[in-house]
């Protein structure tokens, strides 16, 4: 990202300029446009953005002086800047020092103001490191903010078929392609209804701070974002860009750091003018600014991230009474702090079937759960470090909760629905066999098959989630042969633990077991490790059968397709002991006694 220096603030900080930036980002997505930096972006703390607004006849001689500079019938470069200030107009000058008592809770940051801008039209052709695309939950091209698929190319569009979508709150990045920003962050903004105004504003909240986290994650330093689905989701504009403005500001004060510049791009002399009043109030610039706003603030400006909260909606817990009638325990709520002594109450009082801990950590304040995250990741590549070092594979990819993982899920399924994997599926690594003696259906893989120097790993789990949907939606079963394997390089536990991740909880939940047949001490040692360092619960499945004679009391021999060479390694290993094996037929027989 590019900084701004001192001759660049001089000679963008004039009207002429100004007025230059506003024709450059115009509206208008027709034609190809050129790629303005951020240093040619008005600063909100450069000084042509204060907005002391002049008489009405020297606005006319400003437009009188611009006009005849322009040479034509171009509207005055004031006309982008010269709305009137909230903070001095009529509406503010006769509010008394009295009145507006109280602390500010936005009092001045300069280095904060220093990383907000305001642009004058569309994110398209701003060179940062992310844009916002406001879409829907299917990313559809058709419900993203205009312009943006015709100015970044058919690539996006096929980018966003594989993501799997996105819930309302959330956010998604991809590449941006054509676009001069390196990626695009795409947001589902909520819709709106009078009587679920709280809980539309705290998802719009959520979609501008998703949006800056994502940022953050991905090493990233400057964003513009649009006007978040306003009218297009019946949400009232004003309300809007105060939820947008101060979700901003409580980020950026928690984590300005991280941030290097945040642009507000308005498309309609409408919305400009509204953010052009309401900036003063969440990033004044000076102490009257700040004391001013005092006033001018909205009642409720919500919590330390933005968002509302209301204290009737808080989850409160009550001790039960101690007898059935003795009313007066549960008059008063009592709110218990996420303890030891919380967890034997809800433990004695059974108030487990009634807290769902899932829906109770959304009380959790956003910030304190990232910091989860980021903790536990820490805490896994930490505590994995001496798995790689025993050759096991890099094991610290943090866990992911079931909603991340039926996320990724998706996101690798569509994908995989979408390309062509023919020569994955040559290479028979896997296929599908018929169904166990208990009438589950069984899928095979065949570990010798898995050539690990020419296979395109990404593309092999692409065909592994494909053919694996079909069967994990309800109890199923797995025959692994492991003859002949242990001459060809296997995979590593980290690329296990992915793989299960990415197939999903489902995958474990419904996995039967896990025939084994010819084993080695090395894969035993390894499965061992998967128990330890995977996953438990799935390893522990694991069924290891040594002949091939046992393996068909759990899956008939009809039920499975067997390469020639396992029943070649079979009689190698048991030197063909209690069974026959006819070459022609490759049929079984018991091996008569005697």
């Amino acid at each position: 990202m590019q900084h701004r220096s001192p001759a660049a603030a001089t000679a963008s900080s004039g009207p002429v300029a100004a007025a230059a930036s506003a024709a450059m980002a115009a509206p208008g997505v027709g034609g190809v446009e050129p790629a303005v930096t951020l240093d040619q972006v008005p600063r909100w703390s450069d000084p042509d953005q204060r907005l002391y607004a002049p008489s009405s006849s020297s606005a006319a001689a400003a437009g009188g002086v611009e006009a005849g500079e322009g040479g034509g019938s171009e509207p005055a470069a004031s006309a982008f800047l010269s709305f009137s200030d909230p903070l001095t107009g009529d509406d503010g000058g006769g509010v008394s020092a009295g009145d507006r008592g109280g602390a500010s809770r936005f009092p001045v940051d300069h280095e904060i103001n220093s990383r907000i801008y305001l642009w004058r039209g569309h994110p398209w052709n701003l060179e940062v490191d992310a844009v916002v695309n406001s879409t829907n939950e299917s990313l559809d091209e058709s419900h993203s903010s205009p312009g943006l698929h015709a100015a970044a190319g058919s690539g996006l569009a096929e980018e966003c078929s594989t993501l799997g979508g996105c819930r309302t709150g959330m956010a998604k990045m991809t590449n941006a392609y054509d676009l001069p920003a390196r990626k695009v962050i795409h947001t589902v903004g909520p819709k709106y209804a009078v009587k679920y105004h709280t809980a539309a504003e705290n998802a719009l909240s959520h979609c501008y701070r998703s949006c800056l986290e994502l940022l953050i994650e991905n090493g990233l330093e400057s964003i513009a974002m649009g006007c978040i689905y306003t009218e297009a989701k019946n949400y009232p504009r004003e309300p809007a860009a105060h939820v947008a403005i101060r979700t901003v500001r409580r980020f950026l004060e928690k984590q300005k750091g991280k941030i290097a510049g945040v642009v507000f791009c308005t498309v309609s002399s409408s919305d400009t003018e509204i953010y052009k009043r309401l900036l003063p109030l969440y990033f004044p610039r000076d102490r009257q600014e700040e004391e001013i706003a005092v006033s001018k603030l909205p009642a409720d400006v919500g919590d330390e991230n933005g968002e509302t909260v209301i204290d009737e909606r808080k989850i409160r817990i009550r001790p039960l009474p101690a007898g059935a009638t003795d009313r007066a325990a549960t008059t008063a709520p009592i709110d218990l702090p996420f303890d030891s002594g919380l967890a034997s109450k809800r433990s004695s009082f059974k108030l487990d079937s009634y807290l769902d801990p899932s829906f109770m950590s959304l009380i959790k304040d956003p910030d304190l759960r990232r910091k989860e995250q980021w903790e536990k990741s820490a805490q896994a590549q930490k505590g994995f470090n001496y798995a790689k070092l025993l050759g096991y594979g890099d094991l610290a990819c943090p866990s992911l909760s079931a909603a991340e993982e039926y996320s990724l899920h998706s996101r690798y399924l569509a994908k995989a629905n979408s390309l062509n994997l023919s020569e994955i599926a040559e290479m028979k690594i896997i296929y599908r066999g018929g169904v166990d003696s208990e009438g589950r259906p069984v899928m095979v893989v065949v570990g010798a098959h898995f050539l690990l120097r020419c296979l395109d790993l990404e593309r092999f789990v692409l065909h592994v989630v494909k053919e694996f949907e079909p069967l994990i939606q309800k109890p199923y079963s797995i025959v692994y042969f492991h003859s002949a394997a242990s001459l060809q390089p296997q995979p590593d536990l980290g690329f296990m633990k992915r793989l299960q991740q990415i197939l999903g909880r489902k995958h474990q939940r419904n996995l039967h077991a896990i025939y084994v047949l010819h084993p080695t001490l090395g894969l035993r040692t390894a499965i061992l490790a998967m128990q330890m360092f995977v996953d438990g619960e799935v390893w522990k499945k694991v069924v290891y059968v040594d002949r091939l004679v046992h393996l068909f009391r759990y899956v008939p021999r009809e039920q499975l397709t067997i390469p020639d060479f396992v029943f070649q390694h079979d009689l190698e290993v048991n030197g063909g002991r209690g069974l026959i094996v006819d070459p022609r037929t490759k049929h079984i027989y018991q091996r008569p006694s005697g």
